[in-house]
């Protein structure tokens, strides 16, 4: 029988507006330290290397002249392995099997998922299976941790539930039957049951022999009942204790009561509220067999505590609903309020703006330490590069998912590559800062940016072959865009190609994750040599590349390549990176589990969105909330509560500034239910003013130019007479009418918009392909086979896609149809050639261009035919001198300019527009620039207009010194930024 079975049990808790780890510090100090060895004889336990660090830290602090250190040992963290079982002296000749790597389990957890199916329930295999697996080893880990058996999941009655639940039980029942003979085989049980297991052996070996003269516990609030068991025990040790953060003395029984019973009975109706910030607190109590009146406070300070009111304000800021009408009578809380200050920013880059703000004001303040504690990484990251602005380097202790690093963003880019071939991809992998990295990088990248210029047009084939062809194709053509580029590029292009397809190849078909894995491997050593494994995020890939080695053969038999990136997407935002520290030693970025127990001069709480913090409750693909209740394992919700209390123990700090955003990554936010608790109970917040300016205003006005603005009028640039274009494309002339400064920017500044990387076929690219398609056609004779031939040739081409292919053709066919018959059909004119260039002078000018179709009629009189793949332009443009294209080549033509063929009289302009006309059965239209319905009446008439047009720009322009100003008609916006215009369009010249 247990001697102290009957012993009251030592608790005591720290308040939440006292410093946990300096009170904890200068109470142990004061009890213990009797001579020069008395500390170092005990142990104190912890529930995180964050608060060991802490707690190491406030001893050190209280130690004054110095101190030898008692043993501190984490057990608290889920991941407890051998090395804390060491600490703690778990040693015997009975050793307790090795817990299992967790990658590896999770790829046998996929395997079992893939290999059986319940009868009626479709299979799942590949990425599926493998993220299926991830919620599959949670659910393990919390059977083990809430001391469930497997075997009631066998015995429930789900005739309540729905019928999808039904099958993921279904599922779920792999655990009974098939998942214990798996890890048998492997020699290793789970790290979860492993845990318990060492728990429970140190927790018999205390109950016989103590570890230490004393042994504290402290900070820990994980509710397991192998922990509570272990507590209990440190707490009925002659000299033993449990010191528990923030426990709440001063509820009512009433309201502690209220929290719900620790496991609800399935048949009653109370469900435990497990989001209230102590419920977990109870639950950890109640499995300990304690009760709230059996911990005592503990009785040291520090001059880290904040206010005394602090502590009952927030107990009462989370008072359950129907305790809630309290706050009508709290009455004056400014003492409990003091300290307290709130911030809403316009949207998360401004938050992160006036947080950096306050951690730089904090800097001024010799020996004064700043923290921001917030569970959003991304607000974590702006806060960090805000800093970086002033040279200031702060620690983000939580850490950065490995998937967010160089070495982790590489192989992902890698990955996505390998499985469907982008450009995109392509060019960010090849610029990867790890790519080369060192004397070489230079030359690689000229490389780089001649292959990105190379591949920016639509129309690119699918594939490593289709940039060998672009590359090729610039190469043989001397007018191509790129072509200077593409002679350089080829031989390093050749080698690039040939190593990487030959690394991937095997993601051309299904394999296992292994080799799909090592393909990656070798492709990503021939890039950047062993730059990839440098640094804490290379070798914690590294790590995970020999963990998946050893796990050869385990988890799902092959994975689709297209699914892989997704899998290992998982896998690596799965694993935190936390780089060495050496940032400012008193500046912090601490997440909610490295915050506990740590406290800073001055805390600030960002992110106080719903969704962010607290985060929203993840469901569970295996086991509905009303099952787990069933069960006994806790609800999704019960995070939530732990975020709760994390919040209000921040919130009890000396100086606190909360912070929130309306707008979130673009969407409207929704404040927190914390923010909004405490905006109703302590009502309007005063707001930091650094400097005597509000923090929302200096965020929003940070980046401002100072002195005001001096609005600037539009561009007019001048260049000499001299200087200026004496050759001028038909085309070129109508950008002159409509925008004098985009021709200015095009033909003299050469300055054009590149096409996107990867760019679907859009209406320039079409276009071309159109005419390219009738040029083709025409030249082989235009007879009806010829264009069905033309017709197949469009339809398979290869740089169409899907959406193309669906819509635009099978909508333009008729219109293609059409445009062919009009050519067969026609028996008073025939072609006489396409793609036509000719050139002539005019008032000192070349006027150069070159028409797509040229026919000549039985009387030798001569119709230019311009194909329009979307509406043609209006007569009024012609008339009005803004579309003077048809007219200017009709020019060329009837002044003998048009190579090989001889001058001769224009009798017709025709626009061809190609774009359906649903009014005429989908097919297309001819227009003309002149008519009896036209201010220009025949074609000779358009043309002499044409000719004007082009004399009057001349002599403006290219003759005269006229300065190239934006144009009054709506442009072609290539070069409205250039421009820029939206800073003096809409305002009178007056306020330019």
């Amino acid at each position: 029988m247990n001697p102290m079975a009957d012993a009251k049990p030592t608790l005591f808790s720290i308040p939440v507006h006292r410093a946990f780890a300096d009170v904890l510090a200068a109470g142990i100090i004061a009890r213990y330290a009797d001579g020069a060895l008395g500390l170092a004889e005990g142990l104190i336990l912890l529930p995180s290397n964050r608060a060991r660090s802490a707690v190491q830290a406030a001893l050190v602090r209280a130690g004054g002249a110095g101190l030898l250190m008692p043993r501190l040992a984490v057990i608290g963290d889920a991941d407890l392995d051998e090395s804390v079982a060491l600490a703690l002296d778990a040693i015997d000749e009975d050793p307790i099997p090795p817990a299992i790597d967790a990658l590896r389990r999770r790829l046998l957890l996929a395997g079992l998922i893939e290999r059986y199916t319940p009868a009626g329930q479709p299979s799942i295999v590949g990425a599926a299976a493998f993220q299926l697996a991830d919620g599959l080893a949670r659910v393990i880990d919390q059977l083990h941790y809430e001391e469930v058996r497997v075997g009631d999941l066998v015995d429930l009655d789900l005739g309540a539930f729905a019928e999808h639940w039904q099958a993921s039980l279904g599922r779920l029942r792999l655990l009974v039957d098939h998942w214990p003979a798996v890890l048998a085989k492997t020699g290793s049980i789970d790290r979860a049951e492993r845990r318990n297991r060492l728990l429970g052996r140190v927790a018999a070996g205390w109950r016989a022999a103590p570890p230490a003269p004393f042994v504290v516990a402290a900070g820990i609030t994980t509710a397991a009942p192998a922990i509570a068991r272990l507590l209990r025990t440190v707490a009925d040790l002659e000299r033993g204790m449990v010191v528990l953060p923030g426990l709440d003395q001063t509820m009512a029984a009433a309201e502690w009561d209220a929290l719900g019973p620790v496991r609800p009975d399935p048949e009653g109706p109370a469900r435990p509220l497990e989001t209230h910030p102590q419920y977990h607190l109870k639950l950890l109590l109640d499995r300990m067999n304690a009760s709230r009146d059996e911990v005592a406070e503990w009785d040291a300070t520090s001059a880290f505590d904040g206010p005394e009111a602090r502590t009952p304000f927030v107990s009462l800021l989370f008072a359950p609903a129907d305790y809630s009408a309290q706050w009508q009578a709290a009455g004056d809380l400014s003492a409990a309020t003091a300290g307290i200050s709130g911030a809403v920013f316009a949207d998360d880059g401004q938050e992160a703006q006036g947080i950096a703000l306050l951690m730089r004001e904090a800097v001024e303040t010799p020996g004064r330490t700043a923290a921001l504690v917030t569970p959003d990484r991304a607000l974590a990251e702006r806060v960090a590069a805000a800093l970086a602005r002033w040279g200031i380097s702060v620690d983000d202790s939580a850490g950065q998912p490995l998937s967010r690093t160089p070495p982790g963003a590489l192989l992902l880019l890698l990955a996505k590559l390998a499985s469907a071939f982008d450009p995109v991809a392509l060019v960010s992998l090849l610029g990867h800062p790890l790519v080369r990295k060192g004397e070489g990088r230079t030359a690689w990248l000229d490389q780089l940016r001649r292959l990105d210029l190379v591949l920016r047009e639509p129309g690119l084939l699918p594939g490593w072959r289709g940039v060998s062809a672009r590359i090729a194709e610039r190469e043989a053509d001397p007018k191509a865009r790129g072509h200077g580029h593409a002679s350089q590029l080829q031989p390093w292009w050749e080698e690039v190609s040939d190593a990487l397809e030959a690394a991937l190849a095997p993601f051309a078909e299904p394999a296992p994750p292994a080799v799909l894995l090592a393909a990656l491997q070798k492709a990503a050593e021939w890039l950047t040599g062993d730059a990839v494994w440098a640094g804490p995020a290379g070798r914690m890939l590294a790590e995970l590349f020999d963990q998946w080695a050893l796990a050869r053969g385990d988890g799902p038999a092959l994975v689709d390549p297209a699914d892989f990136p997704e899998m290992l997407g998982q896998l690596l935002a799965q694993a935190s990176v936390r780089p060495p520290y050496g940032g400012h030693p008193r500046l912090f970025i601490w997440g909610l589990l490295e915050a506990r127990l740590q406290r800073a001069d001055l805390m600030i709480l960002g992110g106080l969105d719903e969704g962010r913090w607290p985060a929203a409750a993840q469901p569970d693909p295996w086991l509905a909330p009303g099952i787990r209740r069933l069960i006994g394992l806790p609800a999704p919700e019960r995070q939530q509560g732990m975020a709760a209390h994390d919040f209000a123990s921040a919130l009890a700090a000396r100086e606190i500034v909360v912070t929130r955003a309306q707008r979130s990554g673009g969407d409207p936010a929704v404040a927190s239910r914390f923010w909004l608790r405490l905006a109703a109970l302590a009502g309007d917040l005063p707001e930091p003013a650094p400097g005597g300016v509000a923090l929302t205003r200096l965020a929003a006005e940070l980046d401002l130019p100072t002195g005001g603005t001096r609005p600037v009028g539009r561009p007019t640039p001048r260049p000499p007479v001299e200087d200026r274009p004496r050759k001028i494309s038909v085309t070129a002339v109508d950008r002159l009418a409509r925008d004098p400064f985009a021709y200015y920017a095009n033909q003299m500044l050469g300055l054009s918009a590149l096409d996107p990387l990867s760019a679907a076929p859009d209406p320039r690219w079409r276009g071309t392909r159109v005419h390219k398609m009738f040029e083709d056609w025409v030249r082989g004779g235009a007879t009806p086979e010829g264009f069905e031939r033309e017709l197949a040739a469009l339809r398979a081409d290869a740089a169409l896609d899907a959406i193309a292919r669906a819509f635009w053709l099978p909508r333009i066919e008729p219109a293609l149809r059409w445009a062919a018959g009009q050519v067969w059909d026609r028996d008073d004119r025939k072609p006489l050639d396409v793609e036509v260039k000719g050139e002539i002078s005019v008032d000192g000018v070349t006027l150069h261009g070159k028409a797509d179709r040229i026919d000549r009629d039985a009387e030798g009189r001569l119709a230019i035919v311009d194909y329009k793949s979307g509406g043609a332009p209006s007569a009024k443009a012609a008339f009005d001198k803004l579309d003077n294209q048809l007219g200017l080549l009709g020019l060329i033509a009837r002044e003998g300019g048009m190579k090989d063929i001889a001058a001769a009289p224009v009798e017709a302009l025709e626009y061809w527009s190609l774009r359906p006309d649903r009014r005429a059965g989908g097919v297309g239209k001819i227009s003309n620039t002149y008519g009896s319905r036209s201010d220009l009446k025949s074609a000779d008439q358009a043309i002499d207009h044409a000719a004007d047009a082009l004399s009057d720009l001349a002599a403006i322009y290219l003759s005269g010194d006229a300065p190239f100003g934006p144009g009054e008609v709506a442009g072609y916006g290539e070069y409205d930024q250039l421009m820029r215009r939206d800073e003096w369009f809409g305002r009178g010249e007056e306020g330019a």
